[in-house]
């Protein structure tokens, strides 16, 4: 297993090579993402709501008529599958490891949404071997087709997370007004920048009062990023504090569901629909498959 500091270098080393040859990549990745959008949901600390984002979001998307496959790539902590109701027995470590079938471990919930649990198996890709690399992938021929693959990591900066944003086509990172979450965000975004991951970020701000207070949140960010860092930001949305979504969460049901006319459930739908109007519809072939090609060749 690679150390975090051999995994960060080998990021640098592929994104050096990966600039180095950017005119035919960004063809070959137009290519590859004009129909599905890979994003990659992310927070610089826990606890700001950011795993009951991705599944309120993602099921808001499915229900707008889009096909959305959750990824749920917290290892070892994952709660996606809690948010909406559902306790899973296998993971993708079943898939690779144990040669099981991929619709035996993708878990379908509201209105026909995936979801593909992680587990500890990002933890052992350097274990397999060419042939159990190769049966993955055919195995993720029944994964095509979709519109949108939310990525939801764990919280903080480690090689995973910085892995994560590297394979998607665009980041959302999920902070709160707390002063402590602003300044962990920024250092996620310092460490996404430093590393020449991304150069643009999408900002959620999550838990607010007031229209204002998400503003003012934003703009901290934004100021720091102009001045110090090589990245521009962008403001997608807030959603406000809300009682439904505690109650939801403790129902083990999605607020979106239980609550569509909350306030929350609105932020939430306001997002989506600017996610949906950046979202082209095209050839949907492939993009499962190259995505974990990329997370094969980061964390092998």
């Amino acid at each position: 297993m690679l150390d975090q500091a051999q995994t960060l270098r080998r990021l640098a080393q592929y994104r050096n090579n990966e600039n180095s040859n950017h005119e035919m990549l960004d063809m070959k990745d137009n290519d590859l993402n004009s129909g599905c959008k890979i994003i990659t949901i992310t927070s610089g600390k826990g606890g700001v709501g950011k795993s009951n984002f991705v599944v309120n979001l993602g099921i808001t998307l499915q229900r707008m008529g889009k096909s959305v496959l959750i990824f749920d790539a917290d290892v070892g902590m994952g709660n996606d599958d809690v948010l909406m109701g559902f306790l899973p027995k296998y993971n993708i470590y079943d898939i690779i490891l144990k040669n099981m079938d991929i619709e035996d471990v993708v878990i379908e919930g509201p209105y026909g949404i995936k979801l593909l649990p992680a587990g500890s198996g990002l933890n052992r890709l350097d274990e397999i071997n060419e042939e159990q690399r190769e049966a993955f992938f055919n195995k993720l021929n029944l994964l095509e087709g979709l519109d949108f693959i939310l990525m939801d990591t764990g919280a903080g900066i480690n090689r995973s997370v910085l892995g994560f944003i590297d394979c998607c086509d665009e980041v959302i990172i999920v902070t709160t007004p707390e002063p402590t979450s602003i300044t962990d965000a920024y250092s996620l975004m310092k460490a996404v920048s430093y590393f020449k991951v991304k150069k643009s970020s999408k900002i959620v701000v999550n838990k607010v009062i007031e229209e204002r207070e998400g503003k003012a949140t934003f703009s901290k960010l934004n100021n720091a990023a102009d001045k110090f860092l090589d990245m521009r930001l962008q403001h997608l949305g807030d959603i406000k504090e809300d009682r439904k979504l505690v109650q939801a969460v403790r129902a083990q049901k999605p607020f979106v569901i239980n609550y569509p006319n909350c306030d929350a459930s609105k932020d939430i739908e306001k997002i989506a629909l600017k996610l949906c109007g950046s979202n082209n519809e095209h050839n949907k072939k492939g993009e499962v498959k190259g995505l974990f090609e990329k997370i094969f060749r980061i964390f092998t």
